[in-house]
C-alpha cells in the first residue's frame, strides 16, 4: 500500500475502518482478494514475492504493509509482503506478534506495518531504526513515510474519514470517492523525499493514474466491536481504467 487512513476505536459501531491505496508498476502480477486456501484469511496475492499488502482474518484481525520512499535505500532484505502474510496466517496476538517482529524487524526491506486485533493495534516500522509504537484510539494516516507523517493527501483522506464517521458511517462510497481523489499538493506542501519535484507533484495525489505505474487497488476494510465485517477491495488497470471488484464478509455473523 502506499496510502492508509484509517479509525481505530473512534466509533460506537466501528473498531476499525479502514481505507487505502496500492500503488504499484502494472506489470508486476497479483491476484485479487479472495479467501486463501487452508487459512482464515482473505487478502490479495503478489505473485512475485508471495506476500500480499492488506489482509483480514475470520476472527477480524487486519494487517496492512507500506513501503518507505527513500531512492538511497538499497532495499535489501526479505519482502514486505511477507509481514502481513506472517501476521494474519500466525498464531500470535497484535501485541505478541509486536514484541517478536520487533526483533527482526532489521532483516526486511524498508517498511511501515499496521497489525490489529480485537484489543490492540500497532505500528511497526525498520527505518531508521527498528521500533513499536501502540495505536492510540483515533484517526490515523500513513503512507510512505513515517507513521502520521503529515503528508498532504495523508491528512486529506483522515479529514475525509473524520466526516465519514461523523456522518451515517454506513455508505462506503464517500470512502472510496476520497481514493479516488486526483487533486495534486501544492508545490509549497510537497514532501522532499529525494525522487525530483515533478515526481513528487504526480505522487502527490491519492490515486496515481499511469500507463506503466499508479493505483491498482483502493479497499475499505471496516471491522465492527464484535468482529464482523467486510473488505471491499475495487482494482485499476493502465491509466486508471477500472478492473472489478470483491466484497468479502467475514467474523461470527457473517
Amino acid at each position: 500500500m502506499c496510502l492508509i487512513g484509517f479509525a481505530w476505536n473512534a466509533h460506537p459501531r466501528w473498531r476499525l475502518v479502514l481505507a487505502g491505496n496500492r500503488d504499484e508498476f502494472h506489470g508486476r502480477p497479483s491476484e485479487p482478494l479472495a479467501r486463501w486456501p487452508d487459512t482464515a484469511m482473505a487478502a490479495g496475492r503478489d505473485l512475485e514475492a508471495g506476500g500480499t499488502w492488506l489482509g483480514v482474518t475470520d476472527d477480524g484481525r487486519c494487517a496492512v504493509v507500506t513501503n518507505v520512499r527513500d531512492p538511497r535505500d538499497p532495499q535489501l532484505g526479505r519482502s514486505r509482503g511477507l509481514l502481513a502474510l506472517d501476521y494474519l496466517t500466525g498464531a500470535s496476538d497484535a501485541t505478541a506478534h509486536a514484541a517478536c517482529l520487533r526483533a527482526d524487524a532489521a532483516h526486511y526491506r524498508p517498511f511501515n506495518l499496521l497489525t490489529f486485533d480485537a484489543h490492540a493495534a500497532f505500528y511497526l516500522g525498520n527505518r531508521p531504526a527498528p521500533r513499536v509504537q501502540p495505536v492510540t484510539p483515533g484517526v490515523h494516516g500513513l503512507s510512505n513515510a513515517d507513521f502520521n507523517t503529515p503528508w498532504p493527501k495523508t491528512r486529506a483522506l483522515m479529514a475525509r474519514i473524520e466526516a465519514w464517521l461523523a456522518g451515517d458511517a454506513i455508505d462506503v462510497e464517500p470512502l472510496f470517492a476520497a481514493l479516488s481523489d486526483e487533486q495534486r499538493a501544492a508545490d509549497a506542501l510537497l514532501p522532499d523525499t529525494g525522487v525530483g519535484l515533478e515526481r513528487e507533484r504526480w505522487l502527490s495525489s491519492a490515486f496515481i493514474r499511469g500507463d506503466r505505474y499508479g493505483t491498482r487497488a483502493s479497499t475499505v476494510v471496516l471491522i465492527d466491536h464484535d468482529g464482523t465485517g467486510a473488505i471491499i477491495e475495487r482494482r485499476f488497470g493502465p491509466d486508471g481504467r477500472g478492473d472489478g471488484q470483491s466484497t468479502l464478509r467475514f467474523g461470527p455473523a457473517a
